[in-house]
């Protein structure tokens, strides 16, 4: 929206008018998405181990995100010297959701995979809003004939788990299918701490598989820097945040809170620094396990929304600037 229609338009205040992913315009027709980036709610949580309720994570975070869409001509960050999200950087719409079958893995997964390979043909960079972890599988196997693609991984748990009991699926279990595909060529996981959901087995077959694994602690002694040191260059990146990384003091709205987890810049610097390198790019992301139920406040949908705002943000400033 321009400044001339902000000014002279409706106010559209957050509280008012539909509720999409940052007030974005619709486009439920996705053969005929023409955006840079796609928003897509896969609000699966079929794959929770414990407590349900990241179903409503999209609804959730569509609602949070709308605190930042005062109808602006973009973000100004005055620390950054730099207006983000302005029309001349991103075009931004919002696809709607991938159909859940209930008690259906296998239909629902495919159904979120079949949505991710529409926005993809249409040259959009899918953002995908979860949902439980169990999404990322679906969605980064839609990624077939895109790479080869590096993951980076904020979690509290490593979710490699191969099978338990037959199932193959679950939010234990993404990481794992996701090193089986071959356009996947390794992955930084960041934030794994403490006690987990993986056992020694199931680390020792993440490092084989090409992972780095660093815990929160790793992090902080590293720094951004640092960190940024050990991922390689050259090539793209994949970001699936699950919003347990975060410590629960900042984001108590999930399924699994694990404490000892990221404050809020820890995260969003390491994806600024990946967003500037001019080697790789990132070419999509997924946030998962916001459980809105969990957190009357809101607080951990709003961070949700912030988070990948921001990221949008940072991504699309700089591919405007190496145009």
């Amino acid at each position: 929206m321009s400044n001339n229609s902000y000014e002279s338009g409706r106010l559209n205040l957050p509280f008012v008018g539909h509720c999409t992913f940052a007030k974005s315009p619709v486009c439920t027709d996705w053969d005929a998405v023409d955006a840079d980036v796609a928003i897509l709610g896969a609000p699966n949580d079929m794959g929770t181990q414990w407590r349900p309720g990241a179903r409503f994570g999209p609804r959730g975070i569509r609602e949070a995100s709308t605190l930042f869409s005062f109808g602006h001509a973009g973000a100004y960050d005055h620390e950054d010297d730099v207006l983000y999200l302005g029309a001349q950087d991103v075009r931004m719409v919002d696809v709607g959701d991938a159909d859940i079958v209930h008690t259906d893995m296998h239909q629902s997964n495919a159904n979120i995979e079949f949505a991710v390979r529409k926005i993809l043909q249409a040259g959009a960079m899918p953002v995908v809003l979860g949902g439980d972890h169990s999404i990322h599988a679906p969605v980064i196997k839609a990624y077939e004939g895109h790479g080869p693609i590096h993951i980076i991984h904020f979690d509290a748990h490593l979710d490699f788990v191969d099978e338990r009991h037959g199932v193959r699926y679950g939010h234990g279990n993404p990481l794992r299918r996701a090193s089986e595909m071959q356009h996947i060529v390794g992955m930084t996981q960041l934030g794994i701490r403490n006690v987990s959901s993986s056992n020694r087995d199931d680390y020792d077959a993440a490092r084989a598989a090409g992972s780095r694994i660093l815990s929160v602690r790793d992090v902080r002694r590293l720094g951004c820097e640092g960190v940024l040191e050990l991922i390689p260059q050259g090539i793209d990146y994949y970001i699936t945040i699950d919003i347990d990384g975060f410590d629960p003091s900042i984001a108590p709205g999930t399924g699994t809170p694990s404490h000892g987890g990221f404050l809020y810049y820890e995260v969003l610097e390491i994806i600024q620094a990946l967003a500037k390198r001019s080697q790789g790019k990132i070419v999509g992301m997924d946030l998962v396990e916001v459980a809105p139920a969990y957190d009357p406040a809101g607080v951990t949908s709003i961070l949700a929304a912030q988070l990948l705002l921001n990221s949008i943000g940072f991504i699309f400033h700089e591919r405007a600037r190496a145009r």
